[in-house]
């Protein structure tokens, strides 16, 4: 492809999941489906690099099953991303699928259009022989001139449809987009599919043509007590928890150099685990004597080949009134030990960093 695709295919992650969306320069708009944020005003939009950026979701058409994001960032470098045409789109054209499946690094896929108009729930889809997996949703499907045909959505696949894929078509989206010029960013907007108003303040029925608006849509989710008392630790670290959220009770994020891990395992456990170096490939003797003679309590260190793990693991029912300050204490201080020690290991033992290290710049 002409050009670097992965520059403009961001991934979203919030406190549900994750999807894709891709970068529309000349309306300084992110695009994904209203699936992938709904419930959600505030996500994070993730780049090929993992750098974080907080957005907010500023206008959804939940019938079209597209979101529109705003970012406060300056993605003037970026290259334009061009719409394509519909009378484009030609049975057994070249297509591309990118994204990020399963939540996983940035993936391109590639495979052939099989129906520019495919009706489906009483609308038109794009459908494609490429397979369209969870994660991929919002992300875009590109020709061969790197133009965008549709938005993947894969709502309508299951696993008996391993080769086939569906996008809504390009004149969805214009259709959003020209709704939302000189709209304001600052707060949340529901379009009416009936009339195309755009609707502020939380109605039951559009105000202008009384069209009952889709249920729940002005609704927002609410994190549990339990990813609270984590977000209030993330957020001691220094760090936004908007931005670090990777899940339901699933948080990623860097502390300095030192990726860390915050999750609940088996409904029964707290676990917070930094990767935080690769043993050297040889003389290990001397950071294994180390990690075997230093008592690095209320954490543990470990090895799983060469990665060595720093690790912080209580019970959840051990997390009470009383404990609670001494359990955050103990999060905040792993997450800056972490990246303390990855530069010590190096320094002292020669271990590597590991592949997981934010490499700081100078």
């Amino acid at each position: 492809m002409e050009q670097n695709i992965s520059n403009l295919v961001f991934k979203v992650t919030h406190a549900g999941g994750s999807g894709s969306c891709f970068y529309l320069k000349s309306h300084n708009f992110f695009v994904t489906n209203y699936h992938v944020v709904e419930g959600y005003r505030t996500v994070a939009v993730h780049d090929n690099e993992r750098n974080p950026y907080e957005a907010k979701v500023i206008l959804v058409n939940p019938q079209l099953d597209i979101a529109l994001m705003a970012v406060e960032h300056d993605f003037s470098a970026l290259p334009e991303l061009c719409l394509a045409e519909d009378d484009a789109l030609a049975i057994g054209g070249k297509v591309h699928v990118a994204g990020y499946p399963y939540g996983m690094p940035f993936t391109l896929t590639e495979g052939s259009l099989s129906s520019p108009k495919q009706l489906m729930n009483g609308r038109y889809y794009i459908q494609i022989d490429a397979a369209v997996n969870p994660g991929n949703s919002g992300g875009p499907i590109i020709n061969d001139r790197n133009e965008v045909v549709g938005i993947t959505v894969s709502k309508f696949t299951d696993s008996s449809a391993d080769n086939m894929g569906f996008g809504i078509r390009m004149e969805s989206l214009r259709k959003l987009l020209e709704a939302a010029e000189g709209m304001e960013r600052d707060c949340f907007h529901v379009q009416c599919d009936s009339c195309e108003e755009l609707i502020a303040d939380e109605e039951e029925y559009c105000p202008s043509c009384g069209e009952k608006l889709p249920e729940g849509v002005f609704e927002q989710r609410h994190i549990s007590p339990l990813s609270e008392f984590c977000e209030r630790a993330i957020g001691a670290m220094g760090i936004n928890p908007v931005l670090a959220r990777d899940g339901y009770e699933s948080w990623l994020f860097h502390k300095g150099s030192s990726e860390i891990r915050l999750f609940v395992y088996d409904r029964a456990y707290l676990f917070a685990v930094s990767p935080i170096n690769l043993l050297p490939k040889k003389e290990v003797e001397k950071v294994l004597d180390y990690m075997l003679d230093t008592d690095f309590a209320p954490y543990k260190l470990g090895i799983e080949g060469r990665q060595i793990y720093m690790c912080y693991r209580i019970h959840l029912s051990d997390l009470t009134e009383e404990s609670e300050e001494r359990i955050l204490a103990n999060l905040v201080q792993l997450a800056e030990k972490a990246d303390e020690m990855d530069n010590m290991m190096v320094e002292r033992f020669g271990c590597e960093f590991s592949a997981y290290t934010k490499q700081m710049e100078e």
